[in-house]
């Protein structure tokens, strides 16, 4: 009777013991995880506009607190692309597809499309941020993106709704509107049907202006300069690539300063020209999102089974501008700031 009271608490204190020892084994922090597994993880970055560049400081830095060491157990392969260039997002993407990386991370809208299309059929997932995904095709849906893609996108349509709002309150005397775009860009027509409807509704004139190119943006603003008198005007732009290429807000800053109205929707500086307001989502923070993504991924989620995140707006006021241009600033705009500058 004892040997077998013995034998029955020899075999329970191996049986927790084993327990014990797999437990702690499987108990380790991820950033554990990420740096003795062994894998060394490929990341390609398609950098495709300069004024988004730093989504990928937010990535790396968010990779790093998640335990990807870079050099160590992750490795990035950055292109940078000051403006729209079709051609060469191709030629980058393909460079990744030929070297099998593990990921893309890749913004903003126009260069995720050739992401997407690149990526098919490889296996190779495909996250990205600074993106409209309406009119673009890029998900299925935003719970259920579909294929080998997820990732942080803007808001949609509402975001030219708020950045009028924004100028409404700032410029009260504005009767017209001056909306500068990039021709053919796959997310202005929503925003456009959407400002067409409120603006028709507060008797406020649209006057859309698609461009190619900052040598064409100058003439067809020249245009405009005659109808201009004393502070009827601003200029609005929608979430598109031409406002926010240097060479073309130049011209639309000069523009703007010379007529002394406002510009305002994204945070601009360019030659001493500067907008009055900026309200969008900020580059760091949806790639700090985007990390959380990637890591999701690497831990064995399927891309397209990760709801796509949509980023949150900063907004920011530029006082000083305002000042300089006369416009009333209410405590209930400046209470909404995110930032001021003075």
């Amino acid at each position: 009777m004892t040997r077998n009271v013995f034998f029955i608490f020899t075999i329970l204190s191996l049986t927790l013991l084993v327990g014990a020892i797999l437990v702690a084994g499987c108990s380790g922090t991820g950033q554990e995880k990420n740096s003795s597994s062994g894998k060394v993880w490929h990341v390609g970055v398609l950098s495709g506009m300069a004024f988004f560049a730093d989504t990928e400081d937010g990535f790396r830095e968010k990779m790093a607190e998640l335990g990807y060491t870079e050099g160590k157990n992750i490795v990035y392969d950055s292109r940078k692309m000051v403006g729209f260039d079709q051609p060469a997002y191709q030629s980058a993407l393909q460079e990744f597809r030929d070297n099998k990386v593990d990921l893309v991370l890749v913004f903003p809208t126009e260069a995720s499309q050739e992401a997407k299309a690149a990526m098919k059929g490889t296996g190779i997932p495909v996250v990205f941020a600074n993106v409209f995904t309406e009119e673009t095709g890029l998900i299925e849906s935003v719970r259920q993106p579909g294929g080998d893609i997820t990732g942080v996108r803007w808001g949609g349509p509402d975001l030219a709704l708020q950045r009028y709002e924004v100028m409404r309150e700032l410029a009260p005397g504005a009767k017209r509107m001056l909306i500068p775009y990039q021709r053919g860009y796959p997310t202005t027509t929503s925003q456009l049907i959407a400002l067409r409807t409120a603006a028709s509704a507060d008797g406020i004139t649209l006057v859309e202006i698609p461009v190619d190119n900052a040598t064409e943006l100058e003439a067809e603003l020249n245009k405009q300069a005659a109808s201009i008198t004393g502070k009827d005007t601003a200029i609005l732009a929608i979430a598109e690539p031409l406002f926010v290429t240097p060479n073309s807000f130049a011209v639309i800053g000069e523009f703007a300063d010379a007529h002394a109205i406002p510009a305002g929707g994204p945070s601009m500086s360019v030659n001493g020209h500067e907008t009055v307001f900026g309200l969008a989502p900020r580059s760091v923070p949806q790639g700090r999102q985007a990390a959380i993504l990637a890591d999701k991924i690497f831990r064995g989620t399927p891309a397209g089974g990760i709801p796509v995140v949509t980023a949150e707006n900063y907004f920011q006021l530029n006082y000083r501008q305002a000042q300089q241009l006369g416009l009333p600033v209410s405590e209930g705009l400046l209470s909404r700031a995110d930032k001021i500058l003075r």
